[in-house]
């Protein structure tokens, strides 16, 4: 195995965490700077009130977009572990 198909396997790898946790992160950064402006806005100072929209935001997407994060997930691990044969020569 080259040094190459190391770097695209990691790089793959990289790219596709990013591509699944995306969404999720956005929208909970999303929904957590819209918490953050309605404490500023209201002078609420309660450092816990941001984790339930946070994890209700989570939990929603996770719900919503699980198929489509599977099928990206199961295409990168068919196509690791398809390129096993390739990588033993």
């Amino acid at each position: 195995m080259t040094l190459e198909g190391i770097m695209g396997i990691g790089q793959e790898a990289i790219k596709t965490i990013l591509f699944v946790a995306g969404p999720m992160l956005g929208l909970s950064l999303i929904v957590g700077l819209m918490v953050s402006a309605f404490q500023a806005m209201t002078q609420i100072n309660e450092m816990t009130l941001t984790f339930l929209p946070k994890i209700a935001t989570m939990f929603i997407v996770l719900l919503v977009m699980f198929p489509w994060m599977v099928q990206i997930l199961v295409g990168f691990m068919t196509n690791v572990w398809g390129s096993i044969p390739e990588m033993a020569q």
